[in-house]
């Protein structure tokens, strides 16, 4: 246990911060997981407009400082690869 007050502070601090990033990056999850299933169902509309939703909450999470930026320009590089094989 931390023995100095900014120790414990940083503890607290680290504390509030990891739960706003878990919420972040499960709702980045819920808009990558929306565009997926669409794309299993076949229905290419609602997969673009899936994938236009997931878009800058992606981005969102890299200038939140959650998610690198290459790691989200893969992701969305791979969607947007499935989505266009959908014709």
């Amino acid at each position: 246990m931390a023995h100095h007050a900014s120790a414990k502070q940083r503890i607290r601090r680290n504390a509030r911060r990891t739960e706003i990033n878990q919420r972040r990056i499960s709702r980045i999850r819920t808009f990558v997981k929306k565009v997926e299933v669409a794309i299993e169902g076949g229905n290419r509309e609602e997969a673009m407009s899936a994938f236009r939703s997931a878009q800058p909450e992606l981005h969102r999470g890299v200038t939140k400082g959650v998610l690198q930026r290459n790691t989200v320009n893969r992701r969305l590089s791979r969607l947007s690869a499935r989505i266009k094989a959908m014709s």
